[in-house]
């Protein structure tokens, strides 16, 4: 099973309200935000951005994330450094990282446990 392109976005700032602004400027949409400064874009049907505001004396980053549908039918080459294995977030999803061969770390998304994957039923 391979990755399924990009899901998402995820990119820190030092002022959530002047950044997500900036992107709805751009055309994108808010979805939600939350009660800690951040919050989730859409443009269409593309990727979604996730904004968190981080504090002023850390560095921002950004990070692209990669769609996997099933976490525990995902399988890597032997090759790919898994920097740590798929973890449940308190967010809902699975995430893995993993480093790439100049160094850069990806995360991987699956959905949680507890969430449907597209095409599962409940009945069975």
């Amino acid at each position: 099973m391979a990755t399924e392109g990009i899901e998402a976005v995820f990119m820190e700032t030092h002022n959530w309200g002047k950044a997500a602004k900036f992107f709805q400027k751009l055309g994108y949409e808010l979805e939600f935000a939350t009660d800690h400064n951040s919050g989730q874009l859409r443009h269409g049907d593309g990727p979604t951005l996730f904004i968190a505001e981080v504090p002023e004396d850390q560095e921002t980053g950004m990070q692209l994330v990669l769609k996997v549908p099933d976490a525990d039918a995902f399988r890597l080459d032997p090759d790919v450094e898994v920097v740590t294995p798929f973890e449940e977030t308190h967010f809902g999803t699975r995430l893995m990282m993993v480093r790439d061969p100049d160094g850069r770390l990806w995360s991987l998304q699956a959905p949680g446990k507890g969430e449907q994957r597209e095409g599962d039923t409940d009945e069975g």
